[in-house]
């Protein structure tokens, strides 16, 4: 018998951002070896468990690292708060409890995987696509609202645009390194509101943040440095990224060092994934059993789709309870009746797919 509640606020005390997984994933491998799955850590660190021992598979993949920021544990008034409440233990734990109460027919199996590292490169993710067969359906461990599913979210680039340039009077004509990175920045938003105009959807959108800004001047230099996030829609690849990127730094009539470095390992292009599949339905019928009216959201943020997506080329949704409002921030909390119908819509779903 899962003690549902039990379990998440258990796998929330093993604080685990990210590169600080272990105790956690060890937690989680205890946990789903009591209930009956046949679990392990796999070698780059994923909590792996199995239910059933079919030849058909479904892997429900949530990720077990949180940003960090530690918040205590506690429950008041039926809200549970922790780091990863909603960003993503409680959609794992869901899984966990799901799979653990859902008739599995003989022909299938459900496998559980809490993988490491999705706040940061996703390593996890990554080695399970350099490693893991791909299986037959797969759904993403993030909050969308027990009442809704998700379908698709926006890629991501980091850089870091900086220059460097002999110093100057504050008196005399010129243009400072701070200034000139200000430049850049505002040429870029420019650049993102021509990219995005006639587009409604902020899933449709070129989205700059500026994450970081940092100066310095020794009596001789003048330094500015900026890192930005890109969120990028569908329909631009790196290519055309650094092209938009390059042609906005230029500045051939101003002197000194600017340099534009891209972080193209960790380039992760957008991916959206199609609506009318047997999964997707699914999990439609799942929320209508639990009295919901389902609904279908597409994300401005990354997940571990973005990444098993495109190599796996399987059925995919995302899919988890909890407000994605709340991702990150102080008060990061779950509703417990909506975490509860969570489990409930995944056991209809799973039942549905492979009872």
């Amino acid at each position: 018998m899962v003690d549902n509640i039990a379990l998440l606020t258990g796998l929330l005390e093993h604080y685990s951002p990210t590169g600080e997984e272990a105790g956690a994933v060890a937690y989680l491998v205890a946990s789903m070896n009591a209930l009956g799955f046949s679990a392990h850590v796999d070698p780059i660190g994923n909590a792996v468990g199995t239910m059933g021992s079919g030849q058909r598979e479904i892997v429900l993949l949530g990720h077990i690292d949180t940003v960090p920021g530690f918040i205590p544990v506690r429950q008041k008034n039926q809200y549970i708060y922790g780091r990863g409440a909603v960003d993503a233990k409680g959609p794992l734990a869901s899984f966990v409890a799901a799979a653990a109460r859902a008739q599995i027919s003989a022909d299938w199996r459900v496998t559980v995987i809490g993988a490491v590292g999705e706040e940061g490169n996703s390593r996890g993710a990554k080695y399970l696509c350099e490693t893991y067969p791909a299986p037959e359906m797969c759904v993403i461990g993030e909050p969308s609202g027990w009442d809704h599913v998700t379908l698709g979210y926006k890629g991501s680039l980091w850089f870091s645009y900086s220059v460097c340039q002999g110093l100057i009077h504050t008196a005399a004509r010129g243009t400072g390194a701070c200034e000139r990175a200000f430049g850049f920045w505002t040429r870029l938003t420019q650049a993102a509101a021509s990219f995005n105009e006639g587009k409604e959807r902020v899933f449709d959108q070129l989205t700059p943040s500026l994450r970081e800004m940092q100066s310095e001047m020794d009596g001789f230099s003048d330094a500015a440095t900026l890192k930005v996030n890109l969120r990028i829609p569908p329909g631009l690849d790196l290519s055309q990224v650094r092209a938009l990127l390059e042609e906005v730094a230029r500045e051939p009539e101003l002197s000194g060092e600017v340099r534009l470095d891209i972080v193209e390992d960790d380039f992760s292009p957008a991916y959206r994934a199609e609506k009318n599949t047997s999964l997707v339905r699914a999990f439609l019928a799942g929320i209508r059993g639990v009295g919901g009216q389902p609904g279908f959201t597409l994300k401005s943020g990354t997940a571990d789709m973005n990444t098993v997506g495109p190599v796996w080329n399987c059925p995919i949704m995302a899919y988890g309870p909890g407000d994605s409002s709340l991702d990150h921030t102080p008060e990061e909390h779950i509703l417990e009746p909506e975490y509860l119908s969570g489990i409930q819509v995944l056991v209809k779903a799973l039942e549905k797919l492979v009872g």
